[in-house]
This record gives C-alpha cells, sequence and structure tokens, in this order.
C-alpha cells in the first residue's frame, strides 16, 4: 500500500503552482472569447510574400470592415472582424488575391450574429449548471452519502479551473480563444474527472461495508493503490490520442485537443 495521504500537503501546493496563477489571470485577463460568443467575421488566409498582417489590416480599412485583431499562426493569418456585410467580404475576397497575385488560398470564412453569440454563450453556462448538480444528486444517492457528491464535486471544480486557468494563460500570451469547441472540452473534462473518482470512491465504500477497522486515510490509501494502475491505463490510452492530434491535427481543432489534453492530465 502506498501512503499517498501522508503527502497531502505536497499535492495541495503542487494544485496550487497550478491553479494561482491561472486564477489570478481569469480575474485579471479572463478568456479570449472567438466570434462564436462574441459575433463577429472570422477570415483565415495563408501566408505569404504579400499577405501580411499589416497588409490585411490595410485591406480591410479600405473594405470599410472594422477589423479588430489580426493574429499570426504556423501557416496562416487569422483576421477577426465585427459583423461583415457580404458585399465588403466578398471585395475584400478579392482584394486578398489581388494583392498576393491569386496564390493566397482563403482557408475559411465564419460570420456569427452576436445574438447567436449570446445564446450560445448562456447554453454552456446552463449545460455545465445542469452537469454539475446532476453530478452531485447522482454520486451523493449512489454513495447514499452527499459528502461523496460534494466531494466529488470539489474534484471536478479543481479540474475544471485548471483548464479555465490554463487557457486564460494562453490566451494572454499566445492570442488562443476559447470557441463552442473549448466549450465541449471543459464539459468532457468534467464527466473524465468524476469517472475516476467514483472508482475510487466504490473501493473505500466496499472496504468500510466489510467492517475492517482502517482509518478513513489507510482505506483510501488502499483504494487510490488497487486502483491507480487501472487508471493509469485508461487514461495514458486517451492522452496518447489527444497528443497525436495536438501534433498532427489541424489548426482548427488544436487548441480543443490541447484543452481535452490539459483536463485528462488534470483529471488522472
Amino acid at each position: 500500500m502506498i501512503r499517498f495521504s501522508k503527502y497531502i500537503w505536497l499535492y495541495m501546493c503542487i494544485s496550487g503552482l497550478v491553479l494561482i496563477p491561472g486564477i489570478i489571470s481569469l480575474f485579471v485577463f479572463g478568456l479570449r472569447p472567438s466570434i462564436d460568443f462574441t459575433g463577429g467575421t472570422l477570415v483565415e488566409v495563408t501566408k505569404g510574400a504579400q499577405v501580411t498582417e499589416e497588409e490585411l489590416e490595410r485591406l480591410g480599412r479600405e473594405d470599410g470592415i472594422d477589423v479588430v485583431d489580426t493574429r499570426e499562426e504556423a501557416q496562416s493569418i487569422i483576421v477577426r472582424a465585427k459583423p461583415v456585410p457580404n458585399e465588403s467580404l466578398a471585395k475584400f475576397e478579392s482584394d486578398i488575391r489581388a494583392v498576393a497575385s491569386d496564390s493566397a488560398n482563403i482557408l475559411r470564412i465564419e460570420t456569427v450574429g452576436p445574438v447567436l453569440g449570446q445564446e450560445l454563450l448562456t447554453k454552456a453556462a446552463v449545460a455545465a449548471g445542469i452537469a454539475i448538480i446532476g453530478i452531485l444528486l447522482f454520486v451523493a444517492y449512489s454513495f447514499r452519502n452527499l459528502t461523496y457528491g460534494i466531494a466529488a464535486i470539489v474534484a471536478l471544480i479543481h479540474d475544471v479551473l485548471v483548464v479555465f486557468g490554463s487557457f486564460s494563460l494562453l490566451g494572454r500570451v499566445f492570442g488562443v480563444e476559447v470557441d463552442t469547441l473549448f466549450v465541449t472540452a471543459f464539459l468532457t473534462t468534467m464527466s473524465f474527472s468524476v469517472h475516476d473518482t467514483i472508482v475510487g470512491f466504490d473501493r473505500i465504500r466496499e472496504y468500510g461495508k466489510k467492517g475492517e477497522h482502517r482509518t478513513f486515510a489507510e482505506r483510501a490509501d488502499t483504494a487510490l493503490t488497487e486502483t491507480m494502475g487501472r487508471s493509469l491505463t485508461n487514461s495514458f490510452t486517451i492522452i496518447f490520442m489527444l497528443l497525436a492530434l495536438v501534433l498532427l491535427g489541424g489548426e482548427t481543432i488544436r487548441w480543443f485537443a490541447v484543452a481535452l489534453l490539459i483536463g485528462t492530465n488534470s483529471g488522472t
């Protein structure tokens, strides 16, 4: 049996080192929302000798497009603007091709209205609230003890804060935006976090039913020791797949995979 409970303060310090910078960043800078939530138009163009951030901003001004910001990726440049009429967008696209001598490749154009963006944000918050309440009630009922449900939610909130704090820092440093895929990632993190927690709780409950005269810490240490191999094996199959997506996947799903990878590691 590994004495996990003996080093509880070490685990709290490690969690603090991860959580505190992220929480401070969340309060000071917040998250960087994509057009999915704010509304607007996003244009992604392949980079080239003539296609630069400054040139795209100049073309946007000439075509009457209110450019919010531009961001340079590995192989492309992303232009984010306030909602753009179809005529201005078509002219902007043709001007880009003209400047680049028809060599520019427009990878994607996305337009979302502000009303739809607010609706997505509201639905994401409601979905998270329903999930938390549902998990709390389900775990409390399954183990016939509200304390188990509260403990599971505390662990869940820990993992979600790690994801949110990490993306707040990534948004500040690298300009990473959160979109609807991020919502999918953090909801998935919530379910994955509780999965391993329930496995450990179930083993602890078994020892309690056997009437063994051991402290709760000893029962918890034994349960964690016995389930550690299963949890790591299960988690690493997911982590290897997510690493492959981060390294080899496309730009559009890369940060979605990063969010899942952070959440999976924290949950594990």
